[in-house]
């Protein structure tokens, strides 16, 4: 088989520009979104207090993910990422599948934060249709991805850097409010109300482990900006090593306050639990300081999601997986057929908040699972054979090395694996496997049919 670089010098095209600090922003961008704002409460109310184990577990999944996935980028940094490196080192076929599936579940992510736009915006305006909301931020978003990367990176810097600084302010606020000056009704002893921290048991802690799963996907967006990194391979250290440790903080901190500020039974609702909190705290405007924000940060996830799945498109269109349309790129470097067709998530979000607006968020983020978290078992798959073909092969250790080799690799592949699993058990995520298999084995037959001719 060729080297490695002869993937990376098919992908090239894309214009280098983004900073470290971009990068992790990015990554924040992608992790801190509805899924924690809104998600959170679907994952309270499977596991009760104890949802904060189920984030914690999420978390350690997560260190793992970015151990082997770093390494891999230090080594190649690429658009195509995980994608391509599953191309390299297991098989056209795999690469094939993977990028399509990944595609694909960032397509109907984009679709569910834009749906959430439209939940947020019915806070300030309940009798405007959810879906008019859609096209309005959706046409505003695309239009900032077809700029160039430079004004990609700079927006999404500040929407993160907005939800960072609200996050910080909710930890302050709600420090003060738990500790300083408790008010009736507020306090650790939340934690033991409805029947105590493990009021759901431990397997309603485990499926809170799928929500709380589907809050951390994001931060493999890291790994596919590196090809658009100014120095990939330093970027890309400085990055992931910051990130996993502010997303634990900000997840961990933040869910732990809010359920000592409201009973959980309270917090599992069907909208954002930190808004509820903000309103129980009688901060004049606090509530609707805080609706801006998860605005801002489902606006700033679906950014990122947007951008890292125009990024897969354009790299299957380079392998000669997809159209040779979706592989140009414009005098600003930026691949514009691929942006396009990769809002269509935007189209089919529009669709079901027109009919089925109650549903939507719920069915969008239960298909939309199975392609990221099928991307984060199969990292650890193909680091396995990545280490495997080093060894073979006497190559240098590299700079950035996944610790606990090849124990800690596999514990991330059996734990992705246990958690898709789940799924299935599932009744609000059933939706999960019964869509994503299907899809795979679709792909994989449309790969054989092609390869054949």
């Amino acid at each position: 088989m060729a080297s490695f670089n002869d993937i990376q010098q098919r992908e090239r095209g894309l214009q280098q520009h983004l900073t470290s600090a971009q990068m992790v922003m990015i990554a924040i961008g992608g992790a801190v979104g509805t899924g924690l704002f809104m998600g959170s409460a679907f994952a309270i109310g499977f596991a009760g207090p104890a949802v904060l184990v189920s984030y914690a577990i999420g978390a350690f999944i997560a260190l793992l993910l970015i151990g082997c996935l770093g390494e891999m980028t230090v080594a190649h940094p690429t658009s195509g990422s995980f994608g391509a490196y599953a191309e390299y080192y297991l098989g056209p076929m795999v690469g094939f599948v993977l990028r399509y599936a990944y595609w694909a579940a960032l397509v109907l992510a984009v679709g569910m934060e834009v749906t959430a736009v439209g939940i947020y915006m019915a806070y300030w305006f309940p009798a405007v249709p959810q879906w008019i909301w859609v096209g309005v931020f959706s046409a505003v978003l695309v239009g900032v991805n077809l700029r160039s990367v430079k004004v990609y990176g700079a927006v999404e810097y500040a929407f993160s850097a907005i939800k960072v600084a609200a996050i910080i302010a909710f930890i302050l606020i709600g420090s003060y409010v738990v500790f300083g000056a408790p008010a009736p009704g507020m306090g650790l002893a939340n934690y033991q109300v409805g029947g105590g921290f493990w009021a759901k048991g431990i397997s309603g802690m485990w499926l809170g482990v799928i929500v709380a799963m589907f809050s951390y996907l994001g931060v493999e967006a890291i790994a596919v900006a590196a090809g658009e990194a100014q120095h990939p391979e330093r970027a890309v250290q400085k990055a992931m090593k910051t990130t996993v440790l502010r997303l634990v903080l900000f997840y961990l901190l933040t869910l732990a306050l809010m359920l000592a500020i409201v009973p959980w039974t309270e917090a599992a609702t069907q909208t954002s639990p930190f808004v509820r909190v903000m309103e129980l705290t009688h901060i004049p405007y606090a509530a609707g300081v805080l609706n801006f924000v998860v605005l801002v940060a489902a606006l700033s996830a679906m950014n990122s999601q947007l951008y890292t799945t125009s990024r897969m498109m354009f790299s299957l269109a380079r392998a000669g997986q997809a159209p040779t349309r979706f592989g140009r790129t414009n005098a600003n470097g930026v691949p514009v057929a691929a942006i396009l067709i990769s809002s269509l998530g935007v189209a089919v979000a529009m669709f079901i908040n027109a009919f089925w607006p109650e549903d939507s968020f719920v069915w969008m983020m239960s298909i939309a699972m199975f392609g990221a978290m099928l991307a984060w078992f199969m990292v650890f798959v193909t680091h396995l054979a990545f280490r495997r073909r080093r060894n073979r092969e006497g190559l240098a250790p590299l700079t950035f090395r996944m610790w606990g080799f090849p124990w800690l690799t596999l514990l991330g592949a059996v734990l992705m694996g246990a958690v898709l699993v789940t799924t299935a058990f599932t009744p609000q995520f059933r939706l999960t496997l019964a869509f994503g298999l299907p899809w795979v084995l679709l792909l994989a037959i449309i790969y054989m049919v092609r390869h054949k001719k």
